[in-house]
């Protein structure tokens, strides 16, 4: 907190000092290489109207959400490039961050209409009671944050999506890859 303020203090002065300083016209930056850099490029749609990037996602969403459908997930080591475990996954793998009600709300005590308007964003019902929260729905139709993750189709149109995380990665496909072998490695600690 103490050096948000000492920043925020810092900024502040800038601020006044540069108050008396004259308006002089600089060119743009360039790139170390001399290059200028590019604000206004178009990008091409695809006959949906949609960006790669956005057929992307919105063949995530669907992939994700189909009903009754069956995934492959494999955990493998870093370190080895062994596959540690093996498992099929039925619907999808779903981070323990998601929910599907906004955590920050605001309510109108005792039930009722809410009037309060002093809180924008997405408004909810629960037991009663009017809520408003600044938070919305995500895409999904859920409310908070996800592990991080890369997806893509191959050519092949298998799906893959890889988790990175410490000594391992996970990878969820949605049919089965050629690994090799798979080691369970468990191991008896005596205490004494």
């Amino acid at each position: 907190m103490k050096k948000f303020l000492i920043i925020v203090a810092f900024v502040g002065l800038l601020g006044l000092a540069a108050c008396d300083m004259p308006v002089t016209s600089t060119p743009a930056p360039s790139q170390p290489a001399g290059v200028a850099h590019a604000t206004d490029v178009a990008v091409k749609t695809q006959a949906s109207g949609l960006t790669t990037e956005q057929e992307n996602v919105t063949h995530r969403l669907q992939e994700d959400n189909k009903p009754e459908a069956i995934k492959h997930l494999y955990v493998i080591s870093a370190y080895s490039g062994q596959c540690i475990m093996y498992s099929t996954v039925k619907g999808k793998v779903t981070s323990s961050g998601k929910r599907l009600r906004p955590v920050t709300v605001s309510d109108h005590a005792g039930g009722g209409q809410y009037n309060d308007d002093s809180v924008d964003g997405y408004s909810f019902n629960a037991n009663g009671v009017d809520y408003r929260s600044n938070e919305l729905p995500q895409d999904d139709g859920t409310f908070g944050s996800s592990n991080e993750y890369i997806y893509w189709w191959d050519t092949q149109n298998r799906y893959h999506q890889v988790y990175v995380s410490g000594g391992t990665f996970i990878t969820i496909s949605d049919q089965p890859l050629p690994i090799k072998s798979i080691t369970v490695n468990i191991e008896a600690v005596n205490e004494k």
